[in-house]
């Protein structure tokens, strides 16, 4: 009797024992599965991404001459047609998607949008947020006022008592935000100059080559001008962190200026000034 017992205990020891080492197996398989998905997952190429989705959704705003619509609803630009040309060298369409500035870094990282390519200035917060592209361009924030009261705003002194109004995010927010100047924010650098034409802001902060392409005589705001410049940056494309399409696009514009075509680009847009050498 007694070994029949012993017998049956060491039965049900040996079944447990096979039970758990199956358990413990299974464990490991599901935790190494785990850690393959997520290297998977970190290691993950943006540029497969794209290509295999066939578009890249570029993200925007109205910014002329950067990106900007024709006569027939078409984007083109500075910016737009390089966009056009790079997706063409990954075998891609592009796709144009108009976003609030102020959300870019959020589009961004949602996968709404793919990159930031609209004169993004590669302000400290963009570059810890995104993975940059090298400068291309040159540029600058200025100060947009009526051109009949333009000659009592030629420096920041001249400044305080005007109320600005800004594009919401942009390097123009903060450079007044910098100074203590009273501003409202608004959706587009466009809205911005819109509010200065019709008298509800005083004056506008926007970037130089917007400016250039604007106000002025022949313009549809020919009754502005700009005065001061508030700094000087550079503008560079974003993608999300990590993303080795930046490295990509830097070897698709260093490409591009030496054959010239971007250089063709920038003339037709008349940007030729501010482009920086590749």
């Amino acid at each position: 009797m007694k070994k029949r017992v012993l017998s049956v205990l060491l039965c049900a020891g040996m079944a447990v024992s096979m039970l758990a080492g199956c358990g413990s197996g299974n464990s490991d398989s599901a935790s190494d599965a785990g850690t393959d998905t997520e290297q998977s997952s970190e290691s993950e190429s943006d540029k497969a991404y794209v290509q295999d989705k066939g578009t890249l959704v570029v993200g925007i705003t109205n910014f002329e001459p950067m990106d900007y619509q024709d006569d027939n609803g078409d984007w083109i630009g500075f910016d737009a047609d390089m966009a056009k040309a790079f997706g063409e060298s990954l075998g891609v369409d592009v796709e144009f998607v108009e976003i609030d500035w102020d959300n870019k870094i959020l589009e961004l990282d949602s996968q709404t949008i793919d990159c930031v390519w609209n004169g993004m200035t590669l302000t400290d917060e963009v570059t810890s947020s995104m993975e940059c592209t090298d400068a291309y361009l040159n540029n600058a924030q200025v100060v947009v006022v009526p051109a009949d009261v333009a000659d009592q705003y030629q420096d920041e002194d001249s400044l305080s008592d005007l109320n600005f109004a800004v594009e919401a995010g942009s390097a123009g927010e903060e450079q007044v935000s910098e100074r203590g100047l009273n501003y409202t924010a608004v959706t587009a650098q466009a809205d911005a100059l819109m509010e200065v034409a019709a008298g509800t802001s005083d004056a506008a902060v926007i970037d130089s080559l917007m400016a250039a392409a604007m106000i002025g005589e022949g313009t549809s705001y020919s009754d502005l001008t700009y005065t001061i410049s508030l700094n000087s940056e550079e503008y560079g494309v974003g993608f999300r962190k990590g993303s080795d399409l930046a490295e990509e696009l830097n070897n698709f514009f260093a490409q591009s200026y030496e054959d010239g075509t971007m250089q063709a680009c920038a003339e037709e847009y008349k940007v030729q000034a501010a482009l920086i050498e590749q």
